[in-house]
């Protein structure tokens, strides 16, 4: 088993030693799992053991702990289709549809994607993810579309979580999303750059929060809008958002943040749905029948993590989204 080790830097003073590991592992370690490696005696901080997950980290210590040996998944295999862009010995990386939960959880503990990477993989998928999260590396909202990559080998496993704990950083990863925003940002490029934390009225959301918070952490997203409606002086817009870190909710807090909701996000925009009114009765019906948060992973680029090979995937609108776009008068670049 591996000693793995993390430089508590700047950004990470003040944060529960639990949280610290989850994020630094780049999501293939649970928050509950990394609780149970806590208590177990195998996590270290400046090289004596803590057993107690909120343990409040310091800038400067150092943080380590064994890497867990694979657990047997409890999910079953299910025949669920899957859209398969690039598949090889190592990993697999999905074109995921908007409704697809990723993982088991509570409310969804069949019918999800790693029930189907299950039966499409067998016994290849990686084990470091832990139970109920074989292969699973990072996440997309269930009502979020578009690309996902999963780990076959337990080397890519932990070669992809470096990456996208190092949230594209260094150049490797690169996440894009496109989105379909209420109204158009006034500066058609920018960087949205805030602190992210709990929000304090309801526990499921995220919200733009005082830096010196203790939950807070640090998230960029930049944005580029790539058409304008015709309707209404801009009533909509498609927007591309790259992602420079990889909080929960991140885009949609952010673009709900500088006044441009994602259309149907009843989360973050539900303010916004009067402008539907706004609209004439076919656009209208189009709009409500939409019920999801108009949010697609579009671009998917990180570094093979055992080849060292540069790849970059890219995935179309779905048909739910085109369908929005033109309901909108949003045209579509070439």
């Amino acid at each position: 088993m591996d000693t793995r080790r993390f430089l508590v830097d700047a950004e990470s003073d003040g944060q529960r030693l639990d949280m610290f590991i989850a994020r630094q592992s780049g999501d293939s370690l649970s928050r509950s799992r990394a609780q149970g490696l806590i208590a177990d005696g195998v996590v270290s901080v400046d090289g004596t053991v803590v057993t107690a997950a909120k343990r409040r980290l310091v800038a400067g210590e150092s943080v380590a702990f064994v890497e867990p040996p694979p657990l047997d998944a409890d999910p079953l295999p299910e025949a669920i289709p899957l859209t398969i862009v690039y598949e090889d010995a190592d990993l697999v990386v999905v074109d995921k549809p908007a409704g697809l939960v990723v993982h088991p959880g509570a409310g969804n503990w069949t019918g999800t994607l790693v029930n189907a990477l299950l039966h499409h993989c067998g016994d290849s998928l990686s084990g470091v993810g832990g139970v109920k999260r074989p292969g699973i590396v990072h996440r997309l909202d269930k009502e979020t579309s578009g690309l996902l990559v999963v780990a076959k080998s337990d080397i890519a496993h932990r070669g992809l979580a470096e990456q996208f704990a190092a949230h594209g950083k260094d150049g490797r990863l690169v996440r894009a999303y496109l989105a379909v925003v209420w109204g158009t940002p006034v500066r058609k490029v920018g960087t949205i750059a805030t602190s992210l934390g709990r929000s304090t009225t309801d526990r499921v959301k995220r919200a733009v929060v005082p830096e010196g918070r203790s939950d807070a952490r640090h998230a960029v997203t930049r944005y580029r809008v790539e058409a304008i409606s015709t309707l209404d002086d801009g009533i909509a817009a498609l927007v591309e958002c790259t992602l420079e870190t990889g909080r929960t909710h991140q885009i949609r807090v952010h673009m709900a943040h500088v006044g441009h909701p994602l259309v149907g996000d009843n989360v973050y925009g539900a303010g916004f749905r009067t402008k539907v009114e706004r609209l004439e009765p076919a656009a209208a019906a189009v709009v409500r029948a939409f019920e999801r948060q108009a949010l697609h992973a579009h671009r998917l680029g990180f570094v093979h993590p055992v080849t060292g090979e540069a790849l970059d995937f890219h995935s179309p609108l779905p048909a739910d989204m085109r369908e929005l776009c033109a309901a909108l008068d949003v045209f579509l670049p070439e």
